[in-house]
């Protein structure tokens, strides 16, 4: 388990502050993670790569000469904001563009993605690709779907060493396509990993088994295989990844047998003793492997197997001189002193307030009071999301409501102290939630508030129908954004049927309080039917067969929140009701 922490809300922190100091020769850390210590060079591509932390070296230990330019750094198993990517590719970028790079995961992917749409809108030319390495998480006519796993290095690396080479963004851009199309990867566990703070591991492996198929974000694997010796692991791992050959390739692989972070460099050396000679049997020349710790999953035991099938192109790349606080090859000369950067500060912004008048702030302040009843409630509820998300996912959902619902609270406790109304209070809390959470739920949750935000406005107290327009622009947000519809097991299975509930009875005259109350029941029950889906997106799609049982974290949560809303609202009105009635009694 993960031993040696201060707060575990805090981990993420305490690590890079550790990190920074013993790798400042490298690196310097910015709003959002880390760049190199040297500024880009005018007219070379910037290569940003990044993800939740938990995967060390991967994703800041390969920032340096040769290798990436920046890294975004989540919390543990947590995609990055929008805001923290943008941040990093901003200090990275040197005037030739810049190609951002993960897994491909739905929180990684719609923040980076959002990231690169602001940079867009600055100017900055700027590029995403999501790696999609893991044979065991979708099949060979699907594709789009699989995860990034212990592949992301080998796609990294190649980006990266053609940025040093000089190649445009379109070059790089190609390079690490093709680095992609040709990587595979599949691994095992023997053990789950524990989150810091945490009691027990996101899953176990029954005695004399593994895991098959796991990912590197805590999950654990599509199959139960009874546990092998090393001679019949290899002999598993390298048939499962031969058959996934690419079409047209050749004979020449690049080579990774990763340790997952609690399975020993002998024992992966034992491993490779056999897998080496197969490999070569097989009728494959084997080019410079790696045999160790390049992307890990906290202190998961287990490893996996990549192979990169090369052409010249890749393989001049794959080969090429790096030299970082993680991982060095051939000899690379250090950039002059005079180049070197400074830490840069973030710069706190703060929305401008417009608000009309009195009744707006009063909303303001209600709507605020609201979101504090979300944030304890998400605190009580920390560790029961946890462990639901933990059956076919990661295990973060409770983490990342809390971390998310905090920093809305103080921004619209900001937002409450500038004079806003309910709009400005609104988008406040939900660009902090984006920002600060991450993840899939963070930019979700994030842009649903904005929405509301949005719709609502900061002028004057919102009608019955404004409050059930704002809702159903909260919920359009999502589906454009996450790309999800009602039966994929998600929040929105929650979320729509509240929407509607509340629409309907708006329209037959109810008053947006009582409809929300009514409305909140059905989301509950909504939110438990979950159990019986099975999950087609997200972390939690390859093991969906283990979902079935389980409700949706995300949907639970969204049922907590509006629950806890009108409680809220409830309680405010009690109390106006008890004072006005106290007075008139005097």
């Amino acid at each position: 388990m993960t031993r040696l922490f201060n707060d575990p809300a805090s981990f993420t922190e305490d690590m890079l502050t550790g990190f920074l100091d013993a790798n400042s020769d490298y690196v310097v850390g910015v709003p959002g993670g880390v760049v190199r210590a040297t500024s880009t060079p005018p007219g070379k591509v910037a290569v940003v790569v990044g993800g939740g932390s938990g995967h060390y070296p991967a994703f800041c230990g390969v920032v340096g000469p040769g290798f990436a330019d920046g890294a975004v750094v989540g919390n543990i198993f947590t995609s990055p904001s929008a805001a923290d990517a943008a941040s990093v590719a901003r200090v990275a970028e040197g005037g030739a563009g810049v190609l951002l790079t993960t897994g491909n995961y739905a929180g990684d992917v719609m923040n980076f993605g959002l990231a690169v749409e602001q940079l867009t809108a600055d100017g900055i030319d700027a590029r995403y690709l999501a790696v999609t390495d893991d044979v065991a998480s979708a099949p060979a006519d699907d594709v789009a779907k699989r995860r990034g796993i212990a592949g992301d290095f080998t796609v990294f690396k190649c980006a990266s060493a053609a940025a040093e080479a000089g190649y445009d963004l379109d070059g790089v851009m190609r390079v690490a396509q093709s680095a992609n199309d040709n990587t595979r990867t599949l691994g095992v566990a023997f053990d789950g990993c524990t989150m810091p703070g945490a009691a027990d591991p996101l899953f176990t492996v029954d005695k004399g088994t593994m895991g098959l198929g796991l990912g590197i974000h805590g999950e654990p694997g599509v199959a139960s295989h009874t546990m092998p010796t090393a001679d019949e692991l290899a002999r598993l791992l390298v048939s499962g990844v031969l058959e996934q050959k690419p079409g047209g390739a050749g004979a020449r692989i690049a080579v990774i047998l990763n340790g997952l972070g609690r399975t020993k460099y002998e024992e992966l050396f034992v491993v490779w003793g056999t897998m080496a000679p197969l490999l070569r049997e097989s009728g494959y020349a084997v080019v410079r492997p790696e045999v160790g710790e390049l992307v890990t999953s906290l202190d998961m035991a287990g490893c996996s197997l990549t192979l990169m099938w090369l052409d010249d192109e890749l393989e001049g790349f794959w080969t090429a001189p790096a030299d970082t606080p993680a991982y060095r090859r051939g000899g690379l000369a250090r950039t002059p002193d005079a180049n070197r950067r400074t830490a840069h500060q973030e710069v706190e912004h703060k929305r401008p307030v417009t608000v009309s008048d009195g009744a707006a702030r009063e909303c303001g302040v209600a709507v605020a009071r609201a979101i504090r009843a979300m944030k304890e409630r998400m605190v009580s509820a920390e560790d029961e999301l946890g462990r639901i998300d933990a059956v076919a996912g990661d295990g973060d959902h409770g983490r990342g409501m809390v971390k998310g619902s905090t920093a809305a609270l103080a921004a619209a406790d900001d937002a409450v102290a500038d004079g806003a109304g309910q709009g400005g209070v609104l988008v406040g809390a939900g660009e902090a939630w984006a920002t600060k959470a991450g993840g899939t739920s963070g930019v979700l949750w994030g842009a649903a508030l904005t929405a509301l935000g949005g719709r609502l406005g900061d002028t004057g107290t919102p009608s019955n129908r404004d409050v059930a327009d704002a809702l159903r622009a909260g919920y359009d947000v999502l589906v454009r954004l996450g790309g999800a519809k009602p039966g994929d097991k998600t929040m929105l299975d929650s979320l729509l049927p509240f929407v509607e509930a509340v629409e309907q009875s708006v329209t037959h005259g109810k008053s947006w309080l009582t409809a929300w109350r009514g409305a909140a029941e059905i989301a509950e029950q909504a939110a438990a039917a979950t159990t019986e889906l099975r999950p087609r997106i997200g972390r939690a799609r390859p093991l969906a067969e283990r979902s079935v049982g389980t409700p949706d974290a995300g949907a639970v949560s969204l049922a907590m929140c509006v629950r806890a809303v009108i409680d809220a609202f409830e309680a405010r009105n009690d109390e106006a009701a008890y004072q006005h009635n106290t007075e008139g009694v005097r």
